[in-house]
Parts: structure tokens; C-alpha cells; sequence
């Protein structure tokens, strides 16, 4: 199972801006010597030394994350504005067929679909999973003029949608998928996605109070054993004690219910728009000095970030 990143932030999109990149290349500067620009290698040497807040970018597209299993078929989880630069920069299956999932239907969840080109493409169709009964008529509605120039009947008959039930386990292309409903305004669901062995979860716009830490069956099904999990970390946890009831976690919630569930690799998502490079880069290390601190090396925590590629 090869996992993709396209679109990793919350709430909306964001792009560099004009004083973040300067302040990118003044901390860059300041940071080259005589030795560093002897000759190419040094240059090299002294680029590949950069922290990676200054190298790069973690991406400002809202979430679309791809999975490609081992049969080589191609799933989409959540429709974001990411899933536009999938359409870009990805190639189409061989089969000519997705299987989309949507957590929720929050705008930034939502809005990448009407730019997705292979929408557009004759031989393309599309399998759509979701626990909302209404899904084409929120997907219509995205599309009704004035709001989008195409209307959604003249991609519809590309669409089958399935209504699928929370703590029942159902097959999609030879992968086992489950699914539970989390805190959050208007209701998020969680899937988690079972092949040879090996468990992916996706876990998107959660705020973890206290009871989602109870050991409800329909959860240890989804988070236990997990391999890799993808879960909302959009706050610090200044912030998520302010914005209590909006939808999200700090780092350390997660990190807590990570380690309830005896999960492997876990990854930080769904990053808060007002949040630079920098920021995240720093909660990523509280991150790391907080699983360090609790002597729990099993578990390891990254930052999702918009063209990484994990393989399971």
C-alpha cells in the first residue's frame, strides 16, 4: 500500500506569502559561511544541512489523501483542494476507476472535486463511500450556479455512491474497510483500511474530549494495531483550550490516543492555515520531545506534508 499526500491543511487553503518566503531566504542567508559555497558540493552539502522549515514547504492545499493498494487499485480520502494537484501531477488509473471516501462535507473537504479533471474524462468512474445519505445532493449543490459554472448532472452519471454504516466491516477492492463517527460539529467519521495484514487510518477533523478515549468496539476496531494513522493535530494546545467545541486536537491529545491504541507510525494533519513552516516544524519537535518524555520509543510521529509518499 503506497500512501500519498496532496492536500494537508485545515479549515482553508494557504500559500506562502511574500514575507514568509523572505523570511525563508534571511535565515538562509545568515546561515552560509565562506566553506559553503566553495564549490558545488559544499553548496549541496550545505543545502541538505537546511531544516526542513526553510527547505520546502509543508504544503496549503486542505486535505486529499490517496491510497494505492497492492492490486494496484486507487482510493481518495476527502475531496479538498489538494485533490487538484492530484489531478495534475498524478496518472489516471489503469482501471479508470476511484473509490472516494469522505470523512464530512465541510468545505475544505469538499471543494477540490468540481477541479478534479478526470471528473471530466468520458471512461473515468467513480465509486463514492460515505455514511451520509445525502451525499450527491451536497455534492450538487457545491456545483449550482452561481457557486461553479459546470453543474453537477453533466458529471453525475460518472458517480455510484454507497451509504455505509459505522462498526461494519465491508470490502472495497479487496481491502477490508471499517468506520466510526468522532467529535466534531455536524459529525466526522473515521475509516480505517485493512490489507495483508497491514491497517491505515484515516482520522480528520477530531477533537478528542474525554469520551473518545472510552474503549467503545467500534473504535478499537478502527484505531487498534493501526500501522499508520493520519489524525487531526491542528492546534497547539494554547489554542485548542481556546477554541474549545470547534472540531480539533493539540498534538498531545493525540499523541495520548495514539498510544491507547497501540498505534506504529503516526502523522500530523489537517494543520491549522494561521501556522507558518516554522511553527510546524516546532510542534512536530514538542511532538517528539513529548513521546520521548513518556518513554514510549514504539510509537513515531511525523508531519503529513503535501508530496510526501508512505509506503506500508
Amino acid at each position: 500500500m503506497l500512501i500519498h499526500f496532496w492536500g494537508v491543511r485545515g479549515s482553508c487553503s494557504v500559500c506562502l506569502t511574500p514575507q514568509q518566503i523572505q523570511k525563508k531566504i534571511s535565515a538562509v542567508v545568515q546561515r552560509i559561511t565562506a566553506e559553503d559555497i566553495k564549490n558545488s558540493d559544499t553548496r549541496e552539502r550545505f543545502i541538505a544541512r537546511l531544516p526542513k522549515w526553510l527547505f520546502g514547504t509543508v504544503g496549503g492545499n486542505t486535505p486529499c489523501v490517496q491510497f494505492v493498494s497492492d492490486s494496484g487499485k486507487t482510493f481518495i480520502l476527502d475531496a479538498g483542494t489538494g485533490m487538484k494537484v492530484m489531478s495534475k501531477e498524478s496518472a489516471l488509473p489503469k482501471d479508470l476507476h476511484y473509490n472516494l471516501f469522505f470523512s464530512h462535507f465541510h468545505w475544505d473537504h469538499i471543494q477540490g472535486l468540481p477541479f478534479f479533471e478526470p471528473v471530466y474524462n468520458p471512461s473515468v468512474k467513480f465509486d463514492v463511500y460515505s455514511t451520509f445519505p445525502a451525499v450527491e445532493q451536497i455534492l450538487e449543490r457545491q456545483m449550482k450556479d452561481p457557486y461553479f459554472p459546470v453543474p453537477w448532472k453533466n458529471i453525475s452519471e460518472k458517480f455510484t455512491f454507497h451509504c455505509v454504516q459505522t462498526g461494519v466491516s465491508f470490502d472495497v477492492d479487496g481491502i477490508s474497510v471499517m468506520c466510526c463517527k468522532m467529535s466534531h460539529p455536524g459529525n466526522s467519521y473515521s475509516f480505517s483500511f485493512l490489507e495483508n495484514g497491514k491497517k491505515f487510518v484515516y482520522a480528520t477533523d477530531v477533537e478528542l474530549k474525554q469520551d473518545e478515549f472510552s474503549d467503545i468496539e467500534e473504535k478499537r476496531a478502527v484505531f487498534e494495531n493501526a500501522d499508520v494513522l493520519v489524525f487531526d493535530a491542528q492546534y497547539t494546545i494554547d489554542d485548542a483550550s481556546e477554541k474549545a467545541n470547534w472540531g480539533h486536537s493539540a498534538f498531545c491529545s493525540v499523541i495520548d490516543f495514539a498510544l491507547k491504541w497501540n498505534v506504529k507510525k503516526l502523522y500530523l494533519f489537517h494543520h491549522e492555515p494561521s501556522y507558518d513552516d516554522a511553527k510546524l516544524h516546532s510542534i512536530l519537535q514538542s511532538a517528539l520531545w513529548y513521546v520521548d518524555f513518556i518513554k514510549k520509543e514504539k510509537l513515531q510521529v511525523f508531519l503529513a506534508t503535501e508530496g510526501l509518499t508512505v509506503e506500508l
